[in-house]
């Protein structure tokens, strides 16, 4: 084989070489830019799934805190109602007790 066939061999295996490397590069690239995109979708999908786990439980929060406060409400009316029923059966006593009192104090300025 003459040189110069030898020199265009060599320079064709480089040209080819070169394509190949350079394909070689632009798929990297696309590899590099799909990977990212996907990384991308994944970050966004768990962004996702955690607001929505973050409402599920704020909703689940609130619910247990009306019940709670619920609880506390008719709890907070049965001691108003029994106070008041304890008020109402001391009542009379108190105003027995101050009558006689009165009545005593009364009965001993008179005596004087």
């Amino acid at each position: 084989m003459a040189r110069p066939e030898v020199l265009d061999r060599i320079k064709g295996a480089e040209d080819e070489a070169d394509d190949i490397v350079a394909e070689a590069e632009e798929a990297r690239e696309e590899r590099i830019a799909e990977a990212r995109e996907e990384a991308d979708r994944i970050r966004e999908d768990a962004h996702e799934e955690a607001q929505a786990h973050k409402q599920e439980r704020l909703e689940e929060a609130r619910e247990d805190i009306d019940s709670e406060r619920e609880e506390i409400i008719a709890e907070g009316e049965s001691e108003r109602e029994a106070l008041e029923e304890r008020a109402a059966e001391n009542r009379e006593a108190a105003v027995e007790y101050t009558v006689d009192l009165f009545t005593e104090a009364v009965n001993v300025q008179s005596q004087t």
